[in-house]
């Protein structure tokens, strides 16, 4: 399972269409950070499509592979030829913090369920295929209050730890505010530790 510190994310929404025995199939993907915002991603997408037959949906809250914030809607589909197929794509995407709506216009000819298994779940696998995503890293401020003999060496060390100064305060002591990842944050408090013999005050918090 990839790391809940880093991961890929959508970064813009995608559409794909696909007529399948005259019934027409609109599959929307897109970001979804939260369920609140997967919610709002399919009223928003469903709103678009008001006439339509069926607005069947799923989403994955979190790193792809993560089941403890998913979502899905058959939206009145046979039970478990739309819903489920989409989410198992969606889990199996590579891709987290991800919603999709597959919309239906029925064309007059009933595919099975078999069909529409292959048809809800294709529609997601296109869209996904050409989907630009982008890197989710979650990241933490760390407050360092050092000596000033300590922030040469202190600030040659961060490049390497993807972090970067945000504030400088020079006063008695120098204060620094630092943003990196949270997976790096054990390893720049324990470099920065040995570098100032233990003096260092460090206090962190959620970027």
């Amino acid at each position: 399972m990839p790391s809940r510190q880093r991961y890929a994310i959508p970064a813009t929404r995608r559409r794909v269409e696909e007529t399948i025995l005259r019934s027409r199939f609109v599959t929307t993907v897109g970001h979804a950070s939260s369920v609140d915002e997967a919610r709002a991603f399919i009223s928003a997408v469903s709103s678009e499509f008001p006439d339509a037959t069926h607005n069947c949906w799923a989403y994955v809250i979190g790193p792809p592979g993560d089941t403890s914030r998913v979502g899905m809607s058959d939206a009145g589909e046979p039970h478990g030829t739309a819903g489920r197929p989409m989410l198992t794509v969606l889990v199996h995407s590579g891709v987290g913090d991800i919603a999709a709506v597959v919309t239906r216009y029925y064309g007059g000819t009933k595919l099975g369920k078999g069909g529409l298994v292959r048809a809800y779940s294709g529609g997601v696998k296109n869209a996904i295929e050409g989907l630009p995503t982008k890197m989710l890293i979650a990241s933490i401020i760390l407050t360092l209050i050092i000596d000033y003999a300590s922030v040469d060496p202190v600030k040659w060390i961060l490049p390497n730890l993807e972090a970067h100064v945000l504030s400088e305060d020079y006063a008695t002591r120098v204060t620094l505010e630092i943003e990196l990842p949270e997976e790096r944050a054990d390893e720049l408090t324990e470099s920065v530790s040995g570098l100032t013999k233990g003096t260092a005050l460090i206090e962190r918090r959620d970027s």
